[in-house]
């Protein structure tokens, strides 16, 4: 199978639209068989590094399901860097994770000095995802500024928490050259641009294809048709995913999914659109056992090995 350009898929998405095939669907259906073409190009038995940056007091779950996640989709190694005060419940229940306990501010949200105190680690990782299940927006928007500016090498994750103030960070973002992946919704989205949630919803994939350009990153604009566009405005969507994909904590476990894939190699693009066919075919796996609802994100890290496997024989 031959892998596309974002270029070469871009022109033929503007073809199709010539042809009154609406944009996206040629994307959509390329993106799925690129998936699958890929695979056994995402990192031999050395599976990489990925540190986590996650958590909070109120939002634990957010580092648990973001990290197994990663391990999940084939990281060999998983750093998590939390609030001090669920460091150590987070290293009982993720015991395959290395834990860094960061220091935090009296009401719980980040402290001073948590940069600091995962640079060291932060610099030999291949990937990192930040912001699942941080609330302190102040102190998550200052990690993610602090770690584009200081690292040149490894691929960026940035969800949740990183993202309601990623418009002041530009400068950083460019800097990182496209080795970033953000995963707005749309609510996030809104507040990225300063737009309304409205405008997002009514164009999901102009309001991609404008994030992209302005951060210079791959987007993932979830909802029920994900949106992934690159900065050029190539695009691809993905519909084939359960409603049941918008229970808690679920966006956690794509990040995870993500990050896990770029730190065995996987370029940006690729670990989105394999990131978001995964998180969506597990959802799918569900469905068939438990039913459109009710099933939880946690459910959804083991149905990951597995349909790898299934995709490779």
């Amino acid at each position: 199978m031959r892998l596309y350009s974002a270029e070469e898929m871009t022109r033929a998405d503007e073809g199709a639209q010539r042809l009154g095939i609406p944009s996206g669907v040629l994307m959509e259906r390329a993106g799925v068989e690129l998936t699958r073409a890929t695979l056994d190009h995402f990192g031999p038995l050395e599976g990489g590094r990925v540190l986590v940056v996650a958590g909070s007091p109120e939002v634990p779950g957010g580092a648990l399901l973001a990290g197994v996640a990663a391990l999940r989709a084939g990281a060999g190694k998983l750093q998590i860097a939390t609030s001090a005060s669920i460091a150590p419940h987070l290293g009982l229940a993720v015991p395959e994770a290395l834990v860094i306990a960061l220091p935090e501010s009296a009401d719980g949200g980040v402290g001073e000095g948590a940069l600091e105190a995962m640079l060291p680690r932060a610099r030999r990782c291949d990937a990192l995802v930040i912001g699942p299940g941080i609330l302190d927006e102040a102190g998550a928007a200052a990690l993610a500024g602090g770690l584009l500016d200081a690292l040149d090498g490894p691929a960026f994750v940035l969800d949740a928490g990183a993202l309601i103030r990623l418009g002041d960070l530009g400068e950083p973002m460019r800097k990182q050259g496209g080795r970033v992946v953000v995963t707005p919704h749309a609510g996030e989205m809104a507040g990225l641009l300063g737009i309304a949630r409205e405008d997002v919803v009514s164009d999901p994939l102009g309001t991609a294809r404008r994030a992209a350009a302005m951060l210079q990153s791959v987007v993932i604009l979830k909802g029920p048709v994900t949106s992934i566009v690159v900065p050029q405005g190539g695009a691809w969507s993905f519909s084939q995913g359960s409603v049941g994909l918008a229970t808690s904590g679920s966006g956690d476990t794509l990040a995870g999914i993500v990050g896990g894939l770029l730190a065995r190699g996987a370029s940006p693009l690729h670990a989105a659109l394999w990131g978001v066919y995964l998180h969506g075919e597990a959802g799918n796996r569900l469905v068939r056992v438990q039913g459109h609802l009710g099933f939880l994100a946690r459910e959804l890290l083991a149905e990951i090995p597995r349909i790898m496997q299934d995709l490779k024989s």
